[in-house]
């Protein structure tokens, strides 16, 4: 679990976490680091869970590219008012079908509906005139369009450093992974929150390692 932390915590690569690893007397190839992060991080994250906080009523959503096997994607991205990822979605198109269907997931994993969902104001927002609302949510004015390039070029530079995805799954496994990553240590469950900042990570790995 320390090479799954390591490859979603600091940005490594694969080869990167080999070599720390075989300073701890550990000898494993980075194929096998990779394996480990694509079957764990799943596993992890479903334990965590019932962790939770709830998420909070002001939902922002953005947009960010990844490129998978030579080919961009659209990562889908929503975030509340408090910094909590509240879902992620890796898609083949961008269009208000994607969108919606991204929206519609998040809301039934976490059973709950905000009050205001700000987008980035992409196009793919606008489709249907000033207004639309491609989420379904009611009232229409609980959509409100805000340009917000700082956000959206912050999802970017997480995003930047992924090299080698070659297929969807593991675009998704990673992206959600690093998702779950800022949460835990933004204090977005209730894991190893008796520990100094600094250990919270770990810690809350710890206590996940042996739920699964």
């Amino acid at each position: 679990m320390v090479a799954v932390r390591w490859y979603l915590r600091y940005g490594l690569s694969y080869r990167d976490v080999e070599e720390l690893v075989a300073e701890r007397g550990v000898q494993v190839d980075h194929v096998t680091v990779f394996r480990w992060v694509r079957r764990f991080m799943p596993l992890l994250a479903d334990a965590a869970r019932f962790h939770r906080h709830a998420p909070a009523d002001r939902w922002y959503v953005d947009e960010a590219y990844v490129k998978v096997n030579g080919i961009w994607r659209y990562v889908y991205r929503a975030v509340d008012q408090h910094g909590q990822v509240i879902d992620v979605l890796v898609s083949a198109r961008r269009d208000a079908k994607a969108a919606g269907r991204f929206f519609s997931r998040a809301l039934a994993t976490l059973k709950v509906r905000p009050s205001e969902v700000v987008t980035d104001a992409a196009p793919v927002y606008r489709g249907g005139g000033r207004g639309a609302d491609p989420f379904g949510l009611a009232p229409r004015r609980a959509v409100r369009q805000q340009s917000d390039r700082s956000r959206s070029q912050s999802t970017q530079a997480r995003l930047r450093p992924m090299r080698g995805l070659r297929t969807d799954r593991t675009a998704r496994v990673i992206i959600a992974g690093h998702a779950f990553m800022q949460n835990l240590r933004r204090g977005q469950y209730e894991l190893g929150l008796d520990m100094p900042p600094a250990l919270r990570v770990a810690a809350a790995f710890i206590e996940l390692a042996h739920a699964i």
